[in-house]
């Protein structure tokens, strides 16, 4: 009988003190630690004060039980100015502004070209912005084709007195005659100066058939021209063209003839409206954008050539949904939210961004409507989680 009382007496030992040390095992197993949200390189495994700033430590998880999500203190959230929100689709009247610049308006562009083969004997203008009134001489060619249908001019005309067919013939050789030289581009003036001169002259000026600033120079003095070579280009000013880029995100919503704001740094107080005039429909496959230009008024020739301006393009009735733009972490091979799961616990969300417009960017990513979206301090929540992870959330993820 004592020896039944004394083996009962072991067991139950060994049973509470199997029990006693039940706890310390759970006890090892913890995974919190306490950090300043401060001085987050302080760890400690009990409640207390910072060293450094003598802030109260917050109990933090080592490890979330799911990666993606990190839990936060009200005191981190506090200090971190997080934020949430629900966010629904809106629709609004979007903005988005390019920077462009003015160029020349290439269909007010006049080419001077020779018309005829020959050599430029004299440039009456060489440099490029000179202004060039209508019937200046631009240049003067030496051309043995034009000398020959000059004297043939002179001779017809010459013998337009002789008698019979000589006559005649003469007639109809001072008609043909005057047609070569008016292809050749000579003037009626030009044309009927030969017939008082004593003799015909290899040399022809030539003069503008418009008003313009010189915009190229393309040949020089003693260059041969073949017959229809460019010599020198006059721009009209009076309209310019404002080129800029749009993302090819946004140029979907854009529309030839679609109203514009322009607004030029160098004149703050002028804003004029222009209109798209073309879209180009190729797409720059470094940059992902798309060339638009908008034609620009220039009356008194205010404008220049070169000079920046801002283009506002406004897409009315627009509907997606926006939130702001740092409210979305951008990494190299993503990009992400964070968005509040519960109370306190964070998950990161990769999303498709679309247009930025005013501060906020387009989601174009379908979300739980359900769900509270960061919209202040989420990059003080990424940097809280990569401290704790040591590794960015999308790392090896990819849009």
């Amino acid at each position: 009988m004592r020896k039944i009382n004394l083996l009962l007496l072991i067991l139950i030992f060994v049973a509470c003190n199997s029990n006693n040390q039940q706890p310390k095992t759970q006890n090892s197993e913890l995974t919190t630690f306490y950090t300043c949200s401060m001085d987050p390189q302080i760890k400690e495994d009990k409640p207390g004060k910072c060293p450094i700033c003598h802030m109260t430590l917050t109990p933090t998880n080592i490890n979330d039980a799911d990666p993606s999500e990190i839990s936060l203190s009200k005191q981190q959230i506090r200090l971190g100015n997080i934020t949430t929100q629900t966010i629904s689709k809106s629709e609004s009247n979007l903005e988005q502004n390019y920077t462009g610049v003015l160029a020349i308006n290439q269909e007010n562009v006049n080419t001077l070209s020779a018309r005829a083969m020959g050599r430029i004997e004299k440039l009456y203008f060489k440099t490029i912005g000179e202004y060039v009134k209508k019937n200046e001489p631009v240049y003067s060619l030496y051309s043995e084709d034009i000398a020959i249908a000059k004297q043939d001019y002179f001779t017809a005309y010459k013998q337009l007195n002789m008698p019979g067919d000589f006559g005649k013939n003469a007639q109809n050789m001072l008609k043909s005659a005057k047609q070569k030289l008016l292809f050749f581009g000579l003037t009626n003036a030009q044309i009927e100066s030969i017939k008082f001169k004593a003799e015909v002259s290899p040399y022809t000026i030539f003069y503008s058939t418009s008003s313009g600033y010189v915009s190229e120079i393309v040949a020089t003095e003693g260059s041969y021209m073949m017959e229809g070579s460019a010599v020198i280009k006059l721009a009209d000013l009076n309209s310019l063209w404002l080129e800029t880029q749009v993302n090819v995100n946004y140029a979907k919503n854009v529309h030839l003839g679609q109203n514009a704001k322009v607004v030029f740094p160098d004149f703050p107080v002028r804003n004029i409206k222009a209109r798209v005039s073309f879209i180009n429909p190729e797409i720059n496959p470094d940059t992902r954008l798309i060339l638009i230009r908008l034609e620009i008024p220039n009356q008194g020739l205010q404008f220049k050539p070169g000079m920046q301006a801002v283009v506002k393009l406004t897409q009315s009735n627009a509907k997606g949904l926006f939130i702001p733009i740092d409210a979305v972490i951008r990494e190299e091979n993503a990009s992400y939210i964070w968005v509040e799961k519960r109370p306190g616990i964070f998950e990161n969300v990769m999303v498709e961004t679309g247009i930025e417009t005013n501060g906020m960017i387009e989601i174009k990513s379908d979300l739980d409507p359900s769900k509270k979206i960061v919209i202040t301090g989420a990059y003080a929540i990424n940097s809280e989680y990569k401290f704790r992870k040591g590794s960015d959330p999308m790392e090896g993820m990819k849009m």
